[in-house]
């Protein structure tokens, strides 16, 4: 896929304005309900990927039903990180669904797509990968580790994300600020993130860009499905 197009993951997170100062002290208490149904969800995820493998090697094709459910494993783990320690961009707790909430800050959006490579699914979750686990490993630490492994566990407070995490929640304890240009840019690491476990789940067949598209939001298309420059966007 060219570097200019759009990506058929779409990860957005809006930062809240008002934060609590401590709340993230206490996030990873009050989330423990979340991470053990994810702990699950990630088992089952993994089964699935395995049933969709032979599934597109035998026909080209994801069964909806199977990718539905892995989008949702995603955009539930996504719910939580962001509300937790992988972005700490909103207070509002997470809903225990795998389903999209439009109201909710933070959102995993993934094109369906109505056909994949049947050769490629033998080589792209671990050889072609490799170069994208390398960089999201230094991202996520081992949170990718894991997901690298077969765990799909996305939720790990390592790597640069853990630590920029960390210094976002000493900032809002003493200044109750969230420093937007730290913001931009965890937001670019965590999409990059997501976007390498769609491709190395066989959810896509379309290669992530090396692209730190950072923001809240995913980058401006022009009407050719380009990506717009930010100094080109009309404020």
């Amino acid at each position: 896929m060219n570097d200019t197009s759009a990506y058929p993951l779409q990860l957005t997170g809006e930062l809240a304005p008002e934060l609590s100062r401590g709340l993230w002290l206490v996030k990873w208490l009050l989330a423990i309900p979340h991470f053990i149904v994810l702990f699950f969800l990630w088992v089952c995820f993994a089964l699935v990927s395995v049933i969709a493998f032979f599934a597109i090697l035998f026909n080209g094709r994801y069964p909806r039903g199977l990718f539905e459910f892995n989008v949702g494993v995603l955009r539930w783990s996504w719910r939580v990180g962001f509300y937790s320690y992988s972005a700490l961009g909103t207070d509002s707790y997470p809903p225990f669904t795998l389903k999209d909430v439009p109201d909710y800050p933070a959102r995993v959006v993934v094109a369906y797509p109505e056909s994949l490579s049947r050769g490629l699914v033998l080589v792209k979750w671990w050889l072609l990968a490799i170069p994208q686990y390398l960089i999201v490993g230094v991202f996520a630490g081992g949170g990718m580790a894991a997901w690298a492994a077969g765990n799909g566990w996305l939720l790990g407070s390592g790597g640069l994300i853990g630590l920029l995490v960390a210094i976002a929640g000493v900032t809002l304890l003493f200044t109750s600020r969230y420093p937007k240009p730290l913001y931009d840019f965890l937001l670019g690491m965590n999409r990059w993130v997501f976007r390498v476990a769609a491709y190395s789940s066989l959810i896509t067949d379309v290669y992530p860009p090396f692209r730190l598209d950072m923001g809240g939001a995913e980058p401006p298309q022009d009407a050719l499905g380009q990506v717009v420059s930010p100094a080109a966007v009309p404020q």
